[in-house]
């Protein structure tokens, strides 16, 4: 099949295989939760591989609605759960799925809901690491001390994700930190916790620049410090360490020119469509499949199609007989891309969706979307 551009090809030999070689690392029994905000194009072919997936919106639950996701593999998370959504959520999947509480006021609208429909559902409270998300330690601790009152919240433990692309070293400072104050919640207030969400945020190398990485290191490190945990049913969220290395960006070189004393290559995509998380100004070479492997080398600054500076993907790259019509492949675009680009700037079409299957084969499953049909008055 002939891949148009610009493009994404997401992997799914890959990721299934990401997930095998995460598993193979961990104690058995560790439980695997997929974040489908890092790609949900990845869910519908990871439903029997992994054991939950986390959902922060009511598009994302819409998604494993419709893909048939069973409900009780759905962690409803999110930093806003709308009352309307949380009462059709709970009429569908009753208490088949872990419901996480981010604020006493998500916390007493689950309860009432929960009351409502004659159910206990299962929760997470989900504690805070100093940002916005989560609640704080006091709250955790008043909220344990009256569990007599949400008899129709079913506390399973905690929850804590801190965010992304970190140190080995933190990630066993905050699993000690936790290991240390669930004791002393237990010990404290006689409550037994039988479950442990946490989210790793381990890191993935996006640049060619940054020093080899052991991610087997990483996963093994994580797993020893997992084994105080060993009375909890244990579940790892990950987003970003599962999809990122199972992408693809294709893009093609639509024009070249030099002013200035600086050779610009200009591809069709641009930063709508690809995001690296720690690009800082275009200042580091991620990884570059280009189309040709010899001939004249020149460095050119590669920049996208969007009319702004700021769409700079990567200064003086090295390139080997660089022409218009030249595909790019850019490596490493499985988590986020997809999601996170500035989609609608100047009315760019959102590109074309591939997947690539076990077998070699590679199938279209979302063609070309004109932006600029969002981008005026619609139908009413």
């Amino acid at each position: 099949m002939e891949i148009s551009t610009p493009s994404y090809i997401f992997d799914i030999k890959a990721v299934k295989d990401r997930i095998a070689f995460i598993r193979q690392n961990l104690d058995k029994g560790i439980r695997v939760c997929y974040a489908m905000k890092a790609n949900p194009f990845f869910v519908e072919d990871l439903i029997d591989v992994v054991d939950s997936f986390e959902v922060c919106s009511p598009g994302e639950y819409q998604i494993c609605k419709a893909l048939d996701v069973p409900k009780d593999k759905i962690v409803l998370s999110g930093v806003f759960k709308e009352e309307q959504d949380i009462k059709n959520i709970v009429k569908e999947c009753k208490d088949a799925p872990i419901y996480t509480i981010e604020s006493l006021s998500q916390l007493n609208l689950l309860s009432q809901v929960a009351k409502d429909n004659n159910l206990v559902l299962n929760v997470y409270l989900r504690l805070s690491s100093g940002n916005q998300f989560g609640v704080d330690e006091e709250t955790v601790k008043k909220v344990i001390s009256n569990l007599n009152i949400y008899s129709s919240l079913h506390f399973l433990g905690l929850q804590l994700y801190s965010g992304t692309q970190k140190k080995i070293e933190q990630v066993q400072k905050e699993l000690d930190y936790l290991n240390n104050f669930i004791k002393s919640l237990e010990e404290t207030y006689g409550v037994k916790f039988e479950h442990l969400e946490y989210g790793p945020g381990l890191r993935i190398n996006y640049f060619e620049s940054e020093p080899d990485f052991d991610e087997l290191g990483q996963l093994q490190a994580l797993n020893a410090s997992l084994k105080q945990f060993s009375r909890f049913k244990i579940q790892l969220e990950m987003g970003r360490f599962i999809a990122a290395p199972c992408g693809e960006y294709h893009t093609k070189i639509v024009d070249t020119k030099f002013t200035n004393n600086i050779s610009y290559l200009i591809i069709d995509g641009g930063i709508n469509q690809l995001n690296y998380y720690g690009q800082t100004m275009a200042m580091k070479p991620p990884f570059i499949k280009a189309s040709k492997t010899s001939g004249d080398l020149a460095h050119w600054t590669i920049c996208g199609s969007l009319c702004t500076v700021a769409d700079v993907i990567i200064k003086n790259y090295p390139l080997y007989d660089a022409k218009i019509g030249d595909e790019l492949v850019f490596l490493k675009t499985g988590a986020y891309s997809i999601t996170e680009g500035i989609y609608l700037f100047l009315s760019r079409d959102l590109p074309k969706v591939y997947k690539r299957y076990e077998d070699g084969k590679i199938e279209l499953v979302r063609d070309t979307i004109n932006a600029y049909k969002i981008n005026m008055r619609g139908e009413n």
